[in-house]
């Protein structure tokens, strides 16, 4: 189990330039970046540096990703803080098959769609930390999110609401994915049983 970490000015900093080191070797596919990846995701004695070789390997779709976020879960999947973690990294992976991964991680026995931590870790991970994967031109991240907000309208308006601002954004963006975000905004206030937190973000953005 990683030891605590020493919180020192000169032992953080040290960590941060050889974990963005080590990024940057990984993204240049540098033919040893992802062994020392590994290396240190196996080897680490802090929650910081395996943190960082897990993001590493799982956000360049390194060969070594399922294995490493099967470990990783084996490792810490009685503790619920750092399983959040484990489901914001793999939702914020700037992956092709990101979102169908995400679709799955609903599924995950770990998933609880009543526990806003995990909903924010997974969901809000996705939408509002990974703009290359929810904003595909399909709309498919749009629809995914207007899925779960009308599923969390019942559980808990108030996240339900929170996890709204990404679809009232829509001006932000190009024209074809403005259809595609108003198209999921105007469906959703048509929900018969929309909660007033919902509907006065879905409504105030499409006026």
């Amino acid at each position: 189990r990683p030891s605590v970490l020493v919180l020192s000015p000169a032992s953080m900093g040290a960590r941060a330039l050889k974990n963005i080191a080590l990024s940057y070797m990984v993204a240049s596919q540098n033919a040893q970046g992802e062994q020392l990846a590994l290396q240190q995701f196996e080897q680490a004695t802090n929650m910081t540096d395996q943190l960082a070789a897990f993001r590493v390997l799982v956000h360049h779709g390194c060969a070594s990703r399922d294995k490493v976020i099967a470990d990783f879960y084996q490792q810490w999947q009685h503790d619920q803080l750092v399983m959040d973690k484990w489901f914001m990294i793999q939702a914020t992976a700037p992956q092709d098959d990101t979102l169908q991964r995400v679709e799955q991680l609903f599924e995950h026995d770990d998933f609880d769609l009543k526990n806003p931590n995990r909903v924010r870790s997974l969901l809000g991970a996705f939408c509002s930390g990974n703009p290359i994967c929810f904003h595909v031109p399909t709309g498919e991240g749009y629809r995914l999110l207007g899925q779960y907000i009308e599923l969390l309208n019942d559980l808990n308006p108030q996240i339900a609401s929170r996890l709204t601002t990404p679809l009232t954004r829509w001006k932000r963006h190009s024209d074809d994915r403005q259809l595609h975000m108003k198209d999921e905004l105007n469906r959703l206030k048509q929900l018969p049983k929309l909660s007033r937190d919902v509907y006065e973000l879905v409504d105030k953005s499409l006026n």
